[in-house]
Protein backbone atom coordinates (compact mmCIF):
# COMPACT_ATOMS: atom_id res chain seq x y z
CA UNK A 1 0.00 0.00 0.00
CA UNK A 2 1.48 3.71 -0.72
CA UNK A 3 0.27 6.68 0.51
CA UNK A 4 -1.59 7.31 -2.88
CA UNK A 5 -3.38 4.21 -2.94
CA UNK A 6 -4.31 4.83 0.44
CA UNK A 7 -5.49 8.74 -0.72
CA UNK A 8 -7.74 7.10 -3.63
CA UNK A 9 -9.33 4.90 -1.05
CA UNK A 10 -10.47 7.77 1.16
CA UNK A 11 -11.75 10.47 -1.27
CA UNK A 12 -13.56 7.30 -3.03
CA UNK A 13 -15.34 6.65 0.37
CA UNK A 14 -15.77 10.18 1.58
CA UNK A 15 -16.02 13.23 0.14
CA UNK A 16 -12.79 15.19 1.49
CA UNK A 17 -11.67 19.15 0.51
CA UNK A 18 -7.65 18.02 1.60
CA UNK A 19 -6.15 14.58 2.59
CA UNK A 20 -2.38 14.98 3.09
CA UNK A 21 -0.42 11.32 4.59
CA UNK A 22 3.00 12.52 5.09
CA UNK A 23 4.56 9.45 6.76
CA UNK A 24 3.90 5.37 6.19
CA UNK A 25 6.11 2.51 5.70
CA UNK A 26 3.59 0.48 4.26
CA UNK A 27 1.34 -0.89 7.24
CA UNK A 28 1.99 1.96 9.38
CA UNK A 29 0.28 5.98 8.26
CA UNK A 30 -0.44 8.81 9.40
CA UNK A 31 -3.31 11.09 7.82
CA UNK A 32 -4.74 14.59 8.13
CA UNK A 33 -8.49 14.49 6.74
CA UNK A 34 -10.44 17.42 5.60
CA UNK A 35 -14.28 16.70 4.87
CA UNK A 36 -17.55 18.28 5.37
CA UNK A 37 -18.94 15.17 6.28
CA UNK A 38 -17.51 15.63 10.05
CA UNK A 39 -20.32 18.12 10.25
CA UNK A 40 -22.06 17.31 13.46
CA UNK A 41 -19.50 14.00 14.53
CA UNK A 42 -17.69 13.43 17.45
CA UNK A 43 -14.04 11.72 16.75
CA UNK A 44 -14.87 8.64 17.01
CA UNK A 45 -18.17 8.92 14.11
CA UNK A 46 -15.43 11.10 12.50
CA UNK A 47 -12.71 7.64 12.54
CA UNK A 48 -15.48 5.73 11.95
CA UNK A 49 -16.31 7.53 7.77
CA UNK A 50 -12.88 7.24 7.32
CA UNK A 51 -12.36 3.47 8.32
CA UNK A 52 -15.37 2.48 6.57
CA UNK A 53 -12.96 3.67 3.14
CA UNK A 54 -10.75 1.36 3.83
CA UNK A 55 -12.82 -1.85 4.03
CA UNK A 56 -11.22 -4.85 5.12
CA UNK A 57 -7.56 -3.59 4.55
CA UNK A 58 -7.64 -2.89 8.46
CA UNK A 59 -8.68 -6.08 9.08
CA UNK A 60 -6.08 -8.20 6.86
CA UNK A 61 -3.39 -5.98 8.37
CA UNK A 62 -2.71 -4.53 4.77
CA UNK A 63 -2.97 -1.25 7.01
CA UNK A 64 -1.56 -2.45 10.02
CA UNK A 65 -2.07 1.30 12.08
CA UNK A 66 -3.71 4.33 10.80
CA UNK A 67 -3.45 7.27 12.90
CA UNK A 68 -5.81 10.55 11.50
CA UNK A 69 -6.66 14.05 12.53
CA UNK A 70 -9.83 15.13 11.40
CA UNK A 71 -11.17 18.53 10.15
CA UNK A 72 -14.64 19.95 8.89
CA UNK A 73 -13.81 22.85 6.47
CA UNK A 74 -14.36 25.33 8.94
CA UNK A 75 -11.87 23.60 12.13
CA UNK A 76 -9.35 23.57 8.78
CA UNK A 77 -9.74 27.08 8.03
CA UNK A 78 -9.28 27.85 11.44
CA UNK A 79 -6.24 25.90 12.29
CA UNK A 80 -4.62 27.09 9.43
CA UNK A 81 -5.34 31.16 10.50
Amino acid sequence: MTADQLKDLIAAGLPCEHIDIPEGDGTHWYATIVSAKFEGQRLLGRQRLVYGTLGNRIATNEVHAFSMKTFTPAEWAAAQA
